[in-house]
């Protein structure tokens, strides 16, 4: 019979249910027999009592008992591979952008999701031991970006400096900057969205929408910083939750979806012309977090991808534009007491 064991959360199973993360980890395990050991107090978390629909959190601690010798249950072992090519390390390594005994910030290129998936044979998780370096372990994702974004994206090098980061985030005390370009210009130029938004299911698969009645709690801040017209905008984003889609659903609810996010804007979120890429114009700016010795803040930039650049150029503006990469005044613009109905 094997030993209980104490498995701690990895930051990829973050904010999952309970039977959700053993039927990842242990398919064998039936639903019926989960529930059985949760009745029974065998299975815990931090050390308490836990529901199967409970979620979980990156850092804590699950108790898994020993299943006996009737259940035949192991562990998924996953299989990551570790044969990259020379050309696969130099490239992931020149994503860097900065790099210290505790973290690594990289520029994600737009189109690489960040997990693997069906279906899905290329993914920044899968290339992670490019990015070991002196370590043994490859480091771990703290956050994601959507496939189709770009920008900068945090990476722990230990399982401590991982929980830490994941609740930076979580708490706020971490703040990004993105930048898009969006068809039309929104009205107001400058502004906030508190409208809150839930996952839907329809014909083509889940989707994020607004939903007052149903919907989290959901805040972005918005500021254009170059129009042509009232064609498209350069407009500079900053969410203040971390809701799935969130910017893109936002950006649609103002009447200007990101160009190229044909998910959430239709045929309105592609700008006829040769001139513009129709890939996806969302990009991770800026990062600025504590660090996690507790001495400063680390604050990184990220240029913007190839398609980016030449649609900036097709309309001229100008990239280098001062004040472009500053985060929201915070004591104007997120001190507004929110109302579900806004």
């Amino acid at each position: 019979m094997s030993a209980v064991k104490n498995i701690t959360v990895s930051t990829e199973d973050d904010d999952i249910r309970l039977d959700r993360w053993f039927k990842r980890h242990y398919p064998e395990l039936s639903y019926g027999r989960l529930e059985k050991l949760l009745r029974k107090g065998q299975v815990r978390l931090d050390g308490k009592r836990v529901k199967s629909k409970d979620r979980i959190a990156a850092g804590q601690v699950v108790r898994v008992p020993p299943f006996g010798d009737d259940g035949g249950i192991r562990p998924i072992e996953k299989k990551e591979d570790e044969h990259l090519s020379e050309y696969e390390i130099e490239e992931v390594r020149s994503w860097v952008l900065y790099r210290d005994e505790d973290v690594i910030v990289i520029n994600k290129p737009a189109g690489l999701p960040t997990q693997g998936g069906t279906g899905i044979k290329r993914h920044l998780d899968g290339l992670l031991h490019a990015l070991k370096f002196e370590k043994k372990e490859k480091p771990k994702l703290c956050h994601r970006l959507d496939k189709d974004t770009s920008g900068v994206l945090l990476l722990a090098r230990s399982a401590n400096v991982a929980a830490q980061m994941t609740k930076a985030f979580k708490t706020k005390a971490a703040r990004k900057l993105y930048w898009a370009l969006t068809v039309k210009v929104p009205s107001p130029k400058d502004g906030k969205v508190f409208q809150p938004i839930a996952k839907h299911r329809g014909y083509n698969g889940e989707r994020m929408v607004i939903d007052a009645d149903e919907g989290q709690d959901a805040r972005s801040l918005y500021r254009t910083i170059e129009s042509t017209g009232n064609v498209a905008a350069w407009v500079a984003l900053e969410p203040r939750t971390g809701r799935t889609h969130q910017l893109r659903v936002h950006c649609a609810y103002l009447k200007t979806p990101i160009q190229g996010d044909g998910k959430y804007g239709g045929q309105e979120a592609y700008l006829t012309g040769d001139g513009v890429s129709k890939k996806m114009h969302l990009h991770a700016r800026r990062l600025q977090i504590p660090s996690p010795d507790g001495v400063g803040v680390i604050d990184v930039t990220a240029p913007m991808p190839d398609h980016m650049l030449k649609s900036w150029d097709f309309f001229g503006f100008d990239v280098d534009q001062e004040d472009a990469d500053e985060l929201f005044d915070l004591t104007q613009k997120v001190t507004a007491t929110y109302k579900r109905h806004d």
